[in-house]
């Protein structure tokens, strides 16, 4: 079990823990504080992530910026390939395509999910990863493919 879903299942049920993993995944990787998520759902072949509308995410025009759901995306899409892969693999992501469906206001909410199971292998693959954001009313506002790479962890 990865050391991020061991966490998550230790502190998930606790009052303020989602709250507490999703600041604990923040200091591992500082630059996702600058969205402020909260960790919902976390299993392997699923990640759930909200984030508030709040200016600090903001573009010129008062909705949520582009590279914000980006960010988004990559934080839902990378947590659940870290929890959904064998140990023995380790993951980067390779590329992202997206789409902006609609103007992105309100609260968010971000589930990302694999195209297929993951597999352990002595080779490198890719790993397509689906990450959708739907907004309060539930219309789909930004869509994802990030590409995954997964590979055999180094021997040491």
């Amino acid at each position: 079990m990865s050391a991020a879903l061991s966490a998550w299942r230790r502190l998930a049920s606790w009052p303020g823990g989602q709250w507490m993993f999703s600041r604990l995944i923040c200091f591992k990787a500082p630059y996702f504080a600058t969205i402020a998520p909260r960790f919902l759902v976390l299993e392997p072949g699923r990640c759930e992530i909200r984030i508030r509308d709040r200016r600090r995410v903001h573009n010129h025009i008062g909705t949520v910026h582009a590279i914000a759901l980006c960010n988004l995306a990559e934080l839902s899409g990378g947590t659940m390939t870290d929890v959904s892969i064998p140990t023995s693999m380790r993951w980067i992501p390779k590329g992202m395509s997206v789409e902006y469906l609609a103007k992105a206001v309100g609260t968010l909410h971000a589930v990302a999910t694999p195209e297929r199971a993951a597999v352990e292998s002595t080779e490198g693959y890719e790993w397509p990863v689906m990450v959708s954001v739907r907004d309060a009313g539930g219309q789909e506002v930004f869509r994802a493919r990030i590409s995954m790479w997964v590979s055999p962890r180094s021997r040491r």
